[in-house]
């Protein structure tokens, strides 16, 4: 290493780090070594890993660093460290959901997304902490152990992706991968001070993406800037014959679209604040937080315009029908059988009471809650009164959407009404729970991209800002993300 000392690389950006690897003045091993160094110094306390693999991050940059002496053309991002939330299978990596029953599962092949950061030339730290199944809004949920916020190790990163958007406030990565099926990348990033996308439903692979609910489940990208953001989601997208509901169309110019709007000048660009929202139940400093955020927005120029999306009342009930539903039929096929934990086999049982009792034992209660919600939504005599309308409700929530989107370019609300709450606070209440992700799931029901930008502190805690765009149009709301976050700044937490 010669110009950047270990703590100097784990606190650039991924941009930067790139350009530092590309130009010689640090190797890949450099950075992945100083990475490793943060975690195995801090991860003890904020617990953002489930497993990091040294040894092959390692290996992944000495590769790195010896095409590129070769001088064989690398990607935007080779050599940067990325973490990969434990939803992604990766080949022989225990990849465990947060779950006891996938408990040692190395599997035998590698997720698209995970293919194509290989191939792009990241370097992956290991796997992230979760809620089980990606059920959840703290990470509290994890049968591994919940993840802690690096602003304030009492309280909650977030979920189900707490571990990746803790990782980048720790530092321990530059960049992360998340899955949003509900706010799953979007309210972690928000409580932690991070940035999170979720991109276009069917913008990128689902292809060993462990299936949540999977009308709704997508993968994102996960940042401490929205450039860094931007770089991670074109490398990450992309058409997949392998998903059937992957889209066929090029990737939106996003870095392009951060780069441009980062220059701080919306003129032209209408905002929209949704009328439903009116931020009756946010916790003061949210409000107070956002409505800064929005003023900022106007000073750049943009163009504030009220709408109204009148059936966004019923997202939440919907939601949690619809996602339940297809989770009980998903996670249906772990059984015990055919990989993954197996108990109570003493060969005398019936393979279904085998089966039976391995579910009880490797499910945690959140898990059996949404699937026994699930299964009766779906169960016969009432899957027309409850999935059924929950399905249209989803079309109604769609066309507010639409309506919306022909008069504003962007729409903003909070990301989640209140800051990291502590630990316990809300694990005998699942509905004051769910409200985490009241501003989050409509727009996952409607399949458009939405991002997290850092907007402020309330009592010394992060605010997020939500700005979700419509389907396909992911560059807009990079390009109103980078320029707020060119008036506001970014965050940076306490040392740990």
């Amino acid at each position: 290493m010669t110009e950047a000392q270990p703590t100097d690389l784990t606190r650039m950006t991924a941009a930067a780090l790139a350009t530092a690897i590309a130009s010689g003045a640090c190797s890949a091993v450099d950075v992945a070594q100083a990475h490793l160094d943060r975690i195995a110094a801090v991860d003890d306390r904020v617990h953002a890993f489930l497993h990091v693999d040294t040894e092959g991050a390692l290996v992944a940059a000495q590769a790195i660093d010896a095409a590129r002496a070769r001088g064989e053309e690398l990607g935007p991002l080779a050599g940067v460290p990325v973490a990969v939330k434990d939803v992604l299978t990766t080949r022989g990596v225990p990849t465990t959901c947060g779950s006891k029953i996938l408990e040692g599962w190395r599997p035998p092949y590698d997720s698209t997304i995970v293919r194509r950061l290989r191939e792009a030339g990241l370097v992956m730290l290991g796997k992230t902490n979760m809620d089980e199944f990606a059920m959840g809004s703290s990470t509290e949920y994890s049968a591994y152990g919940a993840t802690r916020n690096p602003w304030d190790l009492g309280r909650i990163p977030g979920g189900s992706g707490g571990g990746s958007a803790a990782a980048l406030a720790a530092f321990e990565a530059p960049l992360a991968i998340g899955s949003d099926t509900g706010g799953s990348i979007r309210q972690p990033g928000s409580v932690t001070g991070t940035v999170g996308a979720k991109p276009t439903y069917g913008g990128n692979s689902r292809y060993g993406l462990v299936a949540f609910s999977s009308s709704l489940d997508t993968p994102g990208p996960c940042g401490r800037t929205v450039e860094d953001t931007a770089l991670l989601h074109a490398v990450m997208s992309g058409h997949d014959p392998l998903d059937s509901t992957s889209i066929p169309a090029p990737v939106p110019p996003v870095v392009e679209a951060a780069r441009q709007g980062a220059s701080g000048d919306l003129h032209g660009v209408r905002v929209g604040l949704i009328g439903e929202f009116s931020g009756d139940g946010d916790e003061p400093g949210v409000a107070a937080a956002t409505r800064e955020a929005i003023q900022a927005l106007v000073k750049l120029g943009a163009e504030i315009v009220e709408v109204s999306c009148p059936h966004f009342q019923y997202a939440l009930p919907a939601y949690y029908l619809i996602a339940p539903s297809e989770c009980s039929s998903n996670l249906a096929r772990f059984d015990g059988v055919r990989y993954g934990l197996r108990v109570g086999d003493d060969g005398q049982r019936a393979l279904e009471e085998v089966m039976s009792i391995t579910r009880d034992a490797g499910f945690g209660p959140e898990v059996k809650r949404r699937i026994i919600i699930g299964t009766y939504a779906l169960s016969s005599g009432y899957y027309d009164a409850y999935y059924g309308q929950a399905q249209k409700v989803r079309t109604l929530i769609t066309r507010d959407f639409t309506t919306a989107f022909e008069q504003v370019d962007v729409l903003v609300s909070p990301t989640t009404p209140f800051v990291a709450f502590p630990f316990g606070s809300r694990t005998a209440d699942p509905y004051q729970m769910y409200l985490a992700d009241l501003y989050t799931i409509p727009i996952n029901l409607y399949g458009g991209p939405a991002i997290n930008v850092p907007c402020g502190l309330s009592e010394g805690l992060p605010v997020g800002l939500q700005i979700a765009a419509p389907t396909m149009a992911d560059d807009q709301m990079y390009r109103v993300a980078a320029a707020l976050e060119s008036a506001i700044g970014t965050l940076t937490p306490p040392e740990l």
